[in-house]
């Protein structure tokens, strides 16, 4: 896998950027327009029908907007939303690996062996591909195919070209790997966020308990409500994501064990060195 274009005009860093900016203003604008209207307009009626409620039995109306509408839950809202974009994206990359199965890159006839003479214009065929079609560049396969290439015209060695696919797919697989580190951030954030407005909620209802013993205690439930809705956003949100996380490393998992075979099968399998008949690898 090419490891380059990682600095900070990489299209995963632009990626990473434009997701953060789109979360940014998509959330603010739903709070903006629906969320912190919505929710006001609920408090409001609330408020007017305990005071003309006599009888004490007043049942105030939830909202799910009511839930929503403190800055924890907005923050979480938009750190859920960037993870998710920046999931997608990943997504996508994963797909565009999987269509470099159907590709042949190699221009092998039927019953025709690589050998040692052979692969370094074998080496150069496949990196001619690469050059001149942009979809190629930084997909695991080629780069797998062109290390094992590259291994065996050095070596002569099968063994040591299958050992270079194995290497090569591993350090494409830490590669995947490491760039899962912003979304585990993410989802250790999101709870966080949470705990944070647990935290505010609990010490505002501390503040105002002189006015629940006084008998007014609508401020200490509000506080209390910030409190339990911060941290029931947030652990749902992280679950979510949790979720969504493992099926993304179950997909890479996946995507280089079926490199890792593809690159032997079309690539390994057809070497052979002249010293012996049987020298060649057989993978059935």
């Amino acid at each position: 896998m090419n490891m380059k274009n990682k600095g900070f005009l990489s299209r995963d860093f632009l990626t990473q950027t434009v997701g953060l900016i789109v979360s940014v203003i998509v959330v603010l604008l739903v709070y903006r327009f629906y969320i912190w209207p919505v929710s006001e307009a609920i408090e409001i009626t609330n408020s007017i029908q305990k005071s003309q409620n006599l009888e004490g039995t007043f049942i105030p109306e939830r909202s799910f907007t009511v839930i929503l509408k403190n800055n924890e839950q907005l923050a979480c809202l938009i750190l859920m939303m960037w993870a998710s974009i920046i999931m997608v994206f990943k997504f996508t990359k994963l797909f565009g690996e999987q269509s470099m199965a159907d590709r042949q890159f190699l221009k092998i006839s039927r019953g025709e062996r690589i050998m040692p003479e052979d692969a370094l214009a074998h080496f150069k065929e496949v990196e001619s591909q690469v050059r001149r079609t942009p979809r190629l560049r930084g997909k695991i396969l080629p780069d797998v195919i062109l290390a094992a290439l590259h291994r065996f015209d050095a070596t002569r060695s099968i063994q040591d070209a299958a050992h270079a696919v194995s290497e090569r797919c591993e350090m494409a697989y830490e590669q995947l790997e490491s760039d899962l580190s912003l979304i585990r951030y993410i989802a250790w954030a999101i709870p966080s966020v949470g705990f944070i407005g647990t935290v505010r909620g609990i010490s505002e209802a501390l503040g105002q308990a002189d006015m629940a013993i006084q008998g007014d205690i609508s401020g200490v439930t509000s506080s209390l409500g910030l409190a339990f809705n911060s941290t029931f956003i947030a652990l749902l949100l992280s679950i979510a994501l949790m979720l969504m996380v493992h099926l993304l490393q179950s997909k890479q998992e996946t995507l280089i064990i079926d490199m890792e075979d593809l690159a032997t099968k079309s690539v390994i399998t057809l070497m052979k060195t002249p010293a012996a008949e049987g020298s060649q690898i057989n993978y059935t």
